[in-house]
């Protein structure tokens, strides 16, 4: 049975209080690299602004070899961050995909070079609303300029160049993640040889950006947001945080996992209190989710990101044609979705597949019946691990007979 402990069932405000007001900074110098790039020629982003020079902060597992054929690009969601298998400095946890990524695991720092960047936008290091202008020597806040998937991964393209990285044996991704492994594979596909989409559609939904906005309003609803420039009042706005947190945390499980988990257990009582504090497990643990949350992330940067995955549409620069974004590729790529996954549903999914098929590429595709939802290709998944395992083990194959 779950327990999270008597600090979570006392009143949430009250528990937020006692969080660290300061504006958010977090060192990701220490642990990992960080460069600086587009000092010269700055990155001319969607919404039609230039930005430079920005800082790209990252992290990398295992060697690369001599003819820099085994880089893999690994994408991170929204609430993740470059510290993908390595403990993270501020909350001291493993790495999120971790279970992915270790000796005999389908990512093996032994056979792959491993990169994962800090989206731009974010705040673990790359430059985002937290970052500081150098025209004001404040914060950005919301000066920060909106920024797209495309942006992202331009700025990823950047960092390749930067590393002399001409060509990514596979980039890899879930749910924003995903996104950007779409976008590589559409904007740079003789730079990709693998791509693996996971729990991703080609454009966000309604009900997605319905979700996202109800998220945002949360945060700008905070007292302590003023209007995004909250670092100049030395506050942030926790508490709207906490509750995006715990709205789109609902999205990441599914029914089935909720019952299995919760039920309507309660939590460290016997009784319904007839109040409002957490009677119910799953009350205390999104309560949980949402403090936590809020220790590792900026508010901004959450307005920011989710935004971002509002305004993907990959076909949409291509007359509406999903296909078109994939024409004449050379791509190989892998779709993973999941059953029970409502967020990124398997009709969605399919739709991508449906596209590389019109165009001839080469595409796998695999349904992962389980029971976890959307956060699936966080966990332990065997089937996932599996299908990956061997997608990857059968393109390394093929790239070297290919090369020699």
């Amino acid at each position: 049975m779950l327990d999270f402990g008597r600090r979570y069932n006392s009143d949430f405000t009250t528990q937020l209080k006692h969080t660290p007001q300061g504006p958010f900074v977090a060192d990701a110098d220490s642990s990992g690299f960080s460069v600086e790039l587009g000092r010269d020629v700055p990155l001319h982003l969607d919404c039609g602004a230039d930005l430079g020079p920005f800082t790209v902060a990252y992290q990398t597992y295992g060697e690369l070899n001599a003819d820099k054929s085994n880089a893999v690009l690994v994408c991170h969601a929204l609430s993740g961050d470059q510290f993908v298998a390595s403990t993270h400095p501020v909350t001291g946890k493993p790495g999120w995909w971790h279970i992915l990524i270790g000796p005999g695991r389908p990512l093996d720092p032994a056979h792959h070079h491993i990169i994962c960047t800090n989206v731009l936008g974010g705040c673990m290091g790359t430059t985002g609303p937290s970052s500081i202008e150098a025209a004001t020597s404040e914060p950005y806040g919301v000066n920060f300029p909106v920024i797209t998937i495309a942006d992202m991964v331009r700025a990823q393209a950047l960092l390749l160049d930067h590393l002399g990285i001409e060509k990514l044996f596979c980039v890899i991704g879930g749910s924003m993640g995903g996104m950007q492994a779409l976008q590589w594979a559409s904007m740079f596909p003789n730079r990709v040889y693998t791509a693996v989409p996971i729990a991703a559609a080609a454009r966000h939904s309604a009900q997605n950006i319905g979700f996202h906005e109800v998220g945002r309003q949360a945060i700008m609803a905070d007292p302590d947001w003023h209007g995004g420039n909250y670092a100049a009042k030395d506050v942030r706005p926790l508490r709207g945080l906490a509750v995006a947190r715990m709205a789109a945390h609902i999205t990441y499980l599914s029914e089935a996992a909720l019952r299995r988990k919760f039920g309507r257990r309660l939590q460290d009582r016997s009784q319904i209190t007839y109040g409002f504090e957490a009677d119910f497990q799953v009350e205390s643990y999104l309560r949980h989710q949402g403090m936590a949350f809020v220790e590792r992330f900026d508010a901004n940067s959450y307005l920011y990101l989710t935004r971002a995955m509002d305004y993907f549409d990959i076909g949409a620069d291509h007359g509406g044609v999903l296909a078109d974004a994939f024409e004449g590729t050379s791509v190989r790529f892998c779709v993973v979705s999941f059953t029970s996954d409502w967020l990124f549903t398997t009709s969605e999914v399919r739709e991508i597949v449906h596209a590389l098929n019109a165009v001839a590429a080469d595409v796998s595709f695999v349904e992962i019946d389980t029971d976890k939802g959307h956060d699936a290709f966080l966990l332990d998944e065997p089937e996932l691990h599996a299908t990956l395992g061997g997608f990857l083990s059968a393109a390394a194959e093929k790239l070297r007979h290919e090369a020699a």
